[in-house]
């Protein structure tokens, strides 16, 4: 099932362009468009699902599994010391598609608390990132 207005959807169905590093049946992970830093990496289901409450109960191993194994890349390929990861449910759940958030984390790197400032990627820089993970997950 899917949504015509979800923006994630749209990237599951490859009508909108994303940095995937990702895909299985059911799941896919691409790189965020507005990262609190480089390498930041959106988990989704498949099926438009909304909030965590309302994930398959087939779909929850899975979709932890590879929340583990990007959270384990961040670190690996990208040098993070560590990773953020989360998940909002209706509050601050900028799209309404249940997806969980892997940041990449350094001590010192500025971030406190909730507020997550946003960086950009250079022209070119967000593929590369995409490419180094994948390469790590596969």
């Amino acid at each position: 099932m899917t949504s015509a207005d979800c923006v994630f959807c749209s990237i599951v169905a490859g009508d909108v362009h994303a940095d995937v590093v990702l895909e299985t049946d059911t799941l896919l992970a691409f790189l965020d468009q507005r990262p609190v830093f480089k390498g930041h990496v959106l988990l989704v289901p498949r099926e438009h699902v909304v909030t965590l409450p309302d994930l398959p109960a087939d779909l929850r191993d899975p979709f932890l599994a590879a929340a583990q194994r990007i959270a384990t890349a961040v670190v690996s390929e990208l040098g993070a010391q560590g990773s953020f990861v989360a998940i909002n449910n209706t509050v601050s759940q900028s799209v309404p598609h249940l997806h969980l958030h892997v940041v990449p984390r350094t001590k010192g790197d500025g971030l406190r608390g909730f507020f997550w400032p946003r960086h950009k990627y250079a022209d070119g820089e967000r593929a590369a990132y995409a490419a180094r993970l994948r390469g790590a997950l596969a």
